[in-house]
């Protein structure tokens, strides 16, 4: 949320820039009703903040009213004992005000954070339900502020923008009426001498942001050009080019408009504070004018106290109604924070829970694609009629050249998407139509990129199984051909894999990531590239894992080397989304078609000999690009 005062506005300095003005959203009844539903659970506690602003506020006139009755009842009226009296009560008026301050400040914060706190949570909820599509089409940058600064800033509008419009209307209205009491014709002339007050403020508060604006822009010109010439390959280009001078000048130029503009903003802070100051002044030496007028020339039955009493009055009516007055800025602000909220709240799930769901009687981990079209976006359609079946106990690959689909075969599965045509059926059931939950947990995928948490390997591997044994955890490492390591390190399984397991190397982290998997203990097993970024000693590690744990359950292969290649049953060639060859290896590589040709490019740029068709022994593709 932007601040609430411009940056750099100084008093009055309440602007919203161009680009607030043109995203301000539109204020309807419905926006309205939905903000303060949120307020809704807390009105009791509400009703005490009110309680509290108006004690607050009454507290906080009663010492100017009670200084008239020390003027005209203690000091002219010459009673040490009403002095005393008037002097206590108003100190302890205002004890109490700053106590009941203190009191609505606690409970108004409460409030604020316990409706921030509920925001959050269902933010968190929206935003896990959210499917695939909505994490690689938004900026995670903007997801992260929608839960983090956009929602901090609703404590901000509840303790300060809603509290002052509140505090300031009942101030404004206490003032008023107590200035009407005390005399009617100094009342009018104060409200009055409010603009003359007003006026300038919001004069120079304007004029401020206008060149703390333009000095701003400057400073980001200024510090653009620091960032291209004196970062490295930046410094280095102007040396190779001999623009040294040049970028001097250019620097030199808009270093001096900056100043400028520095100098005419301060400037301009002095010459406001210096027409408050006069202006300030001009209220009550007119009170005490006319008040004196009314007293000597026509006996009035005002009082000195009573003249005192209504300047003092005067004064506490300045900052309500600056305030009041540019209490619109905070609200659109306001708006347009909850707006924002709003927004992703609103934004449709897409992968939603079935309304009955199903689950399988026996689940094995089949797979079947039925005439599956899919497409991320309506230009570009990525799978064309794809048509193929797993079954159980059974292993296939997947492969092609990038971009042809093979991932997002995947990602249907488990469905991180929905298909746009055809069926994905898991045991004999349309996933659309079975339990999400019941989906995801019979469903394990190995991916090339190895996400690890800041946390030990125990952690790691219990994201997937919490209640996992001892023993249960050094049987999935052996699987996964990671204990051995895991034996070296002097901490064991309590090991920490840093940030991202940066600890690791990519071969520990991906075996990890087996080792996870296993105790999900998945029916149906996908690695997808898994070793496609490893070296060859890593790689052989990691295949040595998968090999004979594809031969327990259904799984599924994509990837670009050999050896996982012919470790399937059966090989699915993808091109342009769509299977164009199936079968075995020995047979697609007589085929002559496209995985003939993935295979002899292989052997381009390779000094390795190519091998026989029939010979089951390792040969990788060079490249990530099958």
């Amino acid at each position: 949320m932007p601040p609430a005062h411009g940056r750099g506005g100084g008093p009055g300095g309440h602007y919203m820039t161009d680009e607030e003005l043109k995203s301000a959203p539109k204020i309807t009844p419905a926006l309205i009703k939905r903000v303060f539903s949120y307020l809704k659970p807390y009105w009791k506690q509400l009703i005490l903040v009110l309680l509290c602003i108006i004690m607050s506020s009454v507290a906080g006139i009663l010492p100017s009213i009670l200084t008239g009755k020390i003027i005209d009842e203690g000091l002219i009226g010459r009673s040490m004992k009403l002095l005393i009296f008037y002097i206590a009560a108003s100190f302890g008026v205002t004890l109490m005000a700053s106590l009941i301050g203190v009191a609505e400040s606690y409970i108004n914060t409460w409030i604020a954070q316990h409706i921030t706190y509920d925001m959050r949570n269902m933010m968190y909820r929206h935003l896990q339900r959210m499917s695939q599509r909505f994490y690689t089409s938004n900026n995670q940058g903007d997801i992260i502020t929608r839960m983090t600064s956009d929602i901090d800033g609703v404590e901000s509008v509840i303790t300060n923008t809603f509290k002052s419009i509140l505090s300031n209307s009942i101030t404004l209205i206490f003032a008023l009426v107590a200035m009407f009491q005390k005399n009617w014709i100094l009342a009018i002339l104060g409200i009055i001498v409010i603009p003359l007050f007003v006026i300038p403020t919001r004069s120079a508060g304007k004029t401020r942001w206008t060149l703390t604006n333009e000095a701003q822009q400057c400073n980001d010109e200024v510090n653009g050009i620091l960032n291209e010439t004196l970062s490295v390959s930046g410094q280095l280009l102007v040396k190779l080019f001999g623009k040294e001078n040049e970028e001097y000048e250019r620097y030199k130029s808009v270093n001096s408009k900056m100043i400028g503009l520095n100098i005419k903003e301060r400037m301009a802070g002095r010459w406001f504070f210096m027409v408050l100051n006069t202006v300030t002044n001009i209220g009550p030496m007119l009170l005490y004018l006319v008040g004196g007028v009314l007293i000597m020339k026509y006996d009035s039955s005002l009082t000195v106290g009573d003249i005192t009493v209504l300047v003092a009055l005067l004064g506490k009516t300045y900052m309500p109604v600056n305030s009041l007055l540019n209490i619109q800025v905070d609200w659109m602000r306001a708006m347009a924070l909850f707006s924002r909220i709003f927004d992703y709240y609103d934004m449709e799930v897409e992968i939603k829970e079935p309304k009955d769901p199903k689950i399988p009687e026996h689940i094995t981990g089949e797979v079947e694609f039925r005439h599956v079209d899919f497409s991320y976006d309506p230009d570009r359609q990525i799978l064309k009629d794809v048509s193929f079946k797993l079954e159980s106990n059974k292993s296939m690959a997947i492969v092609g050249p990038s971009g042809s689909g093979k991932s997002t075969i995947i990602n249907l599965i488990p469905r991180l998407y929905d298909v746009c045509a055809g069926s994905v059926m898991f045991d004999g059931i349309d996933v659309r139509e079975m339990d999400l939950a019941k989906l995801r947990s019979s469903v394990g995928v190995v991916s090339q990129e190895t996400y690890l948490f800041n946390g030990t390997i125990r952690d790691n591997l219990r994201y997937a199984n919490p209640s996992a044994t001892e023993e249960e955890m050094i049987e999935a490492c052996k699987k996964a051909n990671i204990y051995d390591f895991i034996q070296a390190q002097e901490k064991g399984l309590d090991t920490m894999v840093g940030n991202r397991g940066l600890k690791l190397s990519g071969g520990e982290k991906q075996r990890i990531s087996i080792a996870r998997v296993l105790l999900k203990d998945p029916k149906l097993l996908i690695f997808d590239e898994a070793t496609s970024a490893l070296d060859s000693i890593s790689e052989s590690k990691i295949q040595e894992a998968i090999d004979p744990i594809i031969k327990e359950r259904t799984s599924i292969l994509i990837a670009h080397r050999l050896s996982t290649i012919l470790a399937a049953d059966k090989i699915y060639v993808l091109k342009d989304g769509q299977i164009v060859e199936s079968g075995q290896h020995k047979d697609l590589v007589r085929a002559g078609g496209v995985y003939t040709e993935l295979y002899e490019t292989q052997f381009k740029h390779s000094d390795m000999p190519p091998i026989n068709p029939d010979d089951h022994g390792m040969a990788p593709f060079p490249s990530d690009e099958y």
